[in-house]
């Protein structure tokens, strides 16, 4: 399955640190802001969920969810979320499934070395489900605004 802006957003199941069963299509009727990201706790990924975290309320006022995704277990997500007061989903992808779908489970290299991982991006999908906005290899600084800034200008 090739994910295209335009198409319905793949639909998932993973689970939340609780371990309750979430899925996309849950969220119907809603704008998602949906992101994956390679690791809790490490500096790039914190600051990101940081940002997110201090635009939740301009995101929440324009009727739209924020879901990150990442390759942690539950146990992980909850000492992340409690750290950092994070008031949105964190999903748990540990056998990436859902990076699968979306296309951002990749071969990464770093000093040299070869794995797989997960590539920064965010995804905008509309109230019927719709893939509106996509963004790879995202760079921190400054995307969640500019996310946001999408959001206000195309899906009120």
């Amino acid at each position: 399955m090739t994910i295209e802006i335009g198409n319905l957003a793949p639909d998932f199941e993973l689970k939340d640190p609780n371990g309750e069963k979430v899925s996309l299509a849950d969220f119907r009727g809603k704008n998602i802001v949906l992101y994956f990201y390679p690791k809790d706790m490490t500096p790039g990924c914190t600051t990101q969920a940081c940002d997110f975290r201090d635009y939740h309320q301009s995101f929440s006022e324009l009727d739209c969810v924020i879901i990150g995704i990442s390759p942690d277990p539950q146990e992980k997500h909850e000492k992340f979320i409690e750290k950092y007061n994070l008031p949105f989903l964190l999903l748990v992808d540990e056998e990436h499934k859902a990076a699968e779908m979306y296309e951002v489970w990749k071969l990464k290299k770093n000093f040299g070395k070869e794995y797989m991982g997960i590539e920064r991006s965010t995804f905008v999908i509309d109230k019927e489900g719709k893939l509106v906005k996509e963004w790879r290899k995202v760079k921190v600084k400054g995307h969640v605004e500019e996310a946001l800034q999408y959001v206000k200008e195309n899906l009120i």
